[in-house]
């Protein structure tokens, strides 16, 4: 009995017949010529290597994982790690299609799917259990765990070794998948984006450090031109009641004068000083006050209700320092978009989310 061929696959067999004797054709045109044997050789040979390379170039790029040289000490590096280790969230593959990420991982100090790092340095391990199919593995399939490892080496004192690798192993078979890349790509640009913020933190802090430093400098100086004028002041006014009260002249006048003139002397010596000293001391003192007043209130803020986290750096995922109650006041002391870097007035240093905290 037959049966009817669709449509569609007689177009697509007559296609491929159609190509095939024109290959043929010129395969054979090329051997009946003087050199035809050698260049149908080169076209066989050709048409074989080329899916041969593609499908080794395919091979090569899964499971090389990413190594990079990080201008920084290890110390910071590993911080860093630490806190995208535990922020719960796997880039660079989904689950679904609607997915960004995947969500629900575990930072672990071990893991099973990869064999024991004996390579030195500081080990951390991201892990998901019950990952169903995660993209961007190869012939992953199934549902099972999915693992990023990140290995921090440090190279001297300023520069860093950063190795991150991802595997996915299926719970039924315990096949192990390896990564195209995407993964340890997306999972270094949230480290390098964690790195740019240190860098604009340390440059802030310098920035601050220095402007504070030129303020104190400026103060003392102002201070110290204050002094030197009262000085001068204080030994003009002597100079002047020395030669009005005891001058040599005034040693050989009339005693009734002598004594007239210093009491009127002495009487204009102190409505002069007290002119002086009113403007000199109660108005710098006033002005001072009030610009305190008015400094202190630009960087001086509340904690919002119902409290919030002193964090160690300017992430989610940093150490809590404290906890900071309603009310609390904190100094400014760096400026972020997102974050305060704040001082408290038990001397504690930390960061503090720009919306948990308001003007007093």
């Amino acid at each position: 009995m037959g049966c009817d061929v669709p449509s569609g696959l007689q177009r697509g067999n007559s296609t491929i017949r159609t190509r095939f004797r024109r290959f043929s054709g010129l395969t054979a045109s090329l051997a009946n010529s003087p050199s035809g044997s050698l260049l149908a050789l080169i076209v066989v040979l050709l048409v074989a290597v080329v899916p041969l390379a593609g499908r080794d170039k395919e091979k090569l790029s899964y499971g090389e994982g990413l190594i990079v040289n990080i201008p920084m000490p290890e110390s910071q590096i590993a911080q860093v790690v630490e806190d995208v280790s535990d922020n719960g969230v796997i880039r660079g593959t989904k689950e679904y299609n609607k997915d960004e990420f995947v969500s629900g991982a575990k930072a672990s100090a071990t893991s099973r799917v990869f064999p024991d790092w004996t390579g030195g340095g500081k080990v951390f391990y991201k892990v998901r259990e019950h990952a169903i199919d995660p993209r961007n593995f190869k012939d992953g399939g199934d549902v099972g765990t999915l693992v990023v490892r990140y290995v921090v080496q440090p190279q001297g004192e300023k520069n860093t070794v950063l190795r991150i690798d991802a595997l996915f192993q299926e719970d039924f078979r315990r096949t192990v998948h390896q990564s195209d890349g995407s993964v340890e790509n997306s999972e270094y640009k949230d480290i390098r984006e964690h790195l740019e913020n240190i860098r604009l933190m340390q440059d802030e802090t310098a920035a601050a450090e220095k402007e504070r430093q030129a303020r104190l400098s400026k103060k003392q100086n102002s201070a110290m031109g204050q002094d030197a004028d009262a000085a001068g002041a204080g030994q003009s006014t002597s100079q002047t009641f020395s030669q009005t009260v005891g001058s040599p002249d005034s040693a050989s006048a009339d005693p009734a004068m002598q004594s007239s003139s210093r009491d009127s002397s002495q009487n204009e010596v102190s409505e002069t000083q007290s002119v002086q000293a009113a403007p000199g001391q109660a108005q710098p003192a006033q002005s001072l006050e009030e610009r305190v007043k008015e400094l202190r209130k630009q960087v001086q803020r509340l904690v919002k209700a119902p409290g919030a986290p002193l964090k160690s750096a300017p992430f989610h995922t940093a150490g809590t320092l404290q906890l900071l109650g309603t009310g609390t006041e904190v100094l400014i002391l760096i400026n972020t978009p997102y974050w305060y870097g704040v001082e408290t007035h038990e001397g504690q240093h930390g960061w503090v989310m720009r919306d948990q905290l308001e003007q007093p």
